[in-house]
């Protein structure tokens, strides 16, 4: 036992043993003081044990000693390794994913710093996101030739035979107080607003929530904007306020935030076109160059007493303006091209779900699409028909579309070939194609009257007009 042990220690001493250690083993197999030092004594140490038990116990050890590598002293993971990853990257894989986790957890000390910004700025600013991958005046589907000019024309005239003519407005209603429509007002912001409590609810529903607002918050008594909501005191209200003026009228609390936070970019924006007018070493702000002298002077007034306004896009093209828009939270294609359409007085191709419908119906976006092109959506169909439909038809098939897509027994959502009026057929009935079990597909003999009926003249009826989604 004494040789074993003075030869083991004598090899252990080229490693710089402490020679205390040479005339007797520890009582206990714990000596961690320095990691080299334990691997070579070990074997050694257990006196009466087996190889097998030997060999295990220097597995262990060894394990032991590649991590007190890592860290000297046996200094613990967070003391000694304020970067983990830098060193022993071919070590145990447990180690470092522990402390990458430790580190993760260490960051939100940046994070709880958010709450007392929030408190000091209660609106932030939201990132502002891209433009859906449209690109104004472009179709994603470039190598796709329809509709042409005549279909575009063709479905005009037919569906005006049967919902009656369609006569773009050469002025802008009012402001009403209990009907939010979708865009239909002179104020730009009213419209945006307006538009967006709209989405993906009923009319009556965003009309419900519109009164809330009112209601809630007042309305402006003069400007452009006289007799809407005064947007300022929504702006600066808690978005509980906010959320439950509107909650009746469907998915309050997304869009109670995506208000408030147009609103609050809005207002900044308007601040510093404010800043930028006032100050004559200052570039002019977009669209300046289209304004008088006194157009600049009752922008700078609106500013200067938070009356907030996107008036200013009145000045910029249309694709900058949807562009513009587009940038807004919860703003998406439809309500950036009816605000353009409605307000603005834009030619732009505004898709709902009707309008999509109808398009895949006549075949005027692709059933598939080519390698590295978007799927078929109502975001591409806008991008696409906005591109190929002229501009003297957009407002007139968007309005004819929708209330096609809303009455016709045949090309309504929900209908079959046994619901109420499928007899009576459909104007367009031989250039549409539909899809759905219900639907069933037109038969000859249908498709050859619907052909014989779109040479008649006809009789033309007065349409509903109250048809927006």
């Amino acid at each position: 036992m004494a040789r074993t042990t003075r030869s083991s220690l004598a090899r252990a001493a080229t490693t710089k043993a402490e020679p205390q250690q040479l005339s007797s083993p520890p009582p206990t197999p714990k000596p961690r003081g320095k990691a080299a030092k334990v691997k070579k004594e070990t074997p050694g140490t257990p006196a009466n044990t087996g190889k097998k038990r030997a060999r295990h116990q220097i597995k262990q050890e060894d394990d032991a000693a590649d991590n007190n590598e890592e860290l000297p002293h046996n200094l613990s993971a967070a003391a000694a390794l304020p970067t983990p990853g830098a060193e022993g990257e071919d070590q145990t894989s447990s180690r470092p994913k522990k402390r990458a986790k430790r580190s993760k957890e260490d960051t939100p000390v940046k994070e709880e710093a958010s709450p007392q910004l929030d408190a000091s700025t209660p609106k932030k600013t939201p990132k502002k996101k891209d433009n859906y991958g449209l690109t104004p005046g472009k179709s994603p589907y470039p190598d796709y030739p329809r509709p042409t000019a005549d279909e575009c024309y063709e479905v005009v005239r037919l569906l005006e035979k049967v919902h009656g003519k369609v006569t773009v407005p050469k002025a802008i209603p009012p402001p009403s107080l209990d009907v939010a429509g979708c865009g239909e007002v002179p104020s730009v912001l009213d419209a945006l607003v307006r538009t967006r409590l709209s989405a993906n609810t009923t009319n009556k529903n965003s009309s419900t929530a519109f009164r809330g607002l009112v209601d809630r918050f007042g309305t402006l008594k003069e400007g452009i904007g006289k007799g809407s909501v005064d947007w300022d005191a929504v702006r600066v209200a808690p978005q509980r306020d906010v959320y439950k003026a509107i909650e009746h009228g469907g998915l309050a609390d997304r869009k109670s935030k995506d208000i408030q936070a147009i609103l609050q970019l809005v207002y900044e924006e308007n601040q510093e076109r404010k800043a930028a007018l006032t100050n004559p070493k200052d570039e002019n702000p977009a669209g300046a160059e289209h304004e008088g002298a006194s157009e600049k002077q009752a922008e700078i007034a609106k500013a200067s007493q938070n009356i907030i306004s996107l008036d200013h896009l009145h000045l910029l093209s249309t694709p900058v303006a949807i562009e513009k828009m587009l940038s807004y939270p919860g703003i998406g294609p439809k309500t950036a091209s009816c605000v353009a359409l409605f307000c603005l007085q834009r030619p732009s191709f505004a898709v709902d779900t009707h309008v999509f419908r109808l398009c895949q119906y006549l075949g005027w976006v692709p059933k598939s699409t080519k390698k590295g092109q978007p799927k078929v959506d109502r975001n591409t169909t806008f991008g696409h028909c906005d591109a190929r439909i002229p501009d003297d038809c957009k407002y007139k098939l968007h309005y004819l579309l929708i209330k096609h897509g809303k009455t016709c027994a045949r090309c309504r959502a929900v209908t079959g070939q046994g619901s109420a009026g499928w007899e009576e057929g459909c104007p367009i009935e031989h250039l549409v194609k539909r899809h759905g079990a219900k639907k069933g597909g037109a038969s000859v003999g249908d498709r050859k009257k619907a052909a014989e009926a779109a040479g008649d003249g006809g009789e033309e009826s007065d349409g509903d007009e109250e048809y927006h989604e």
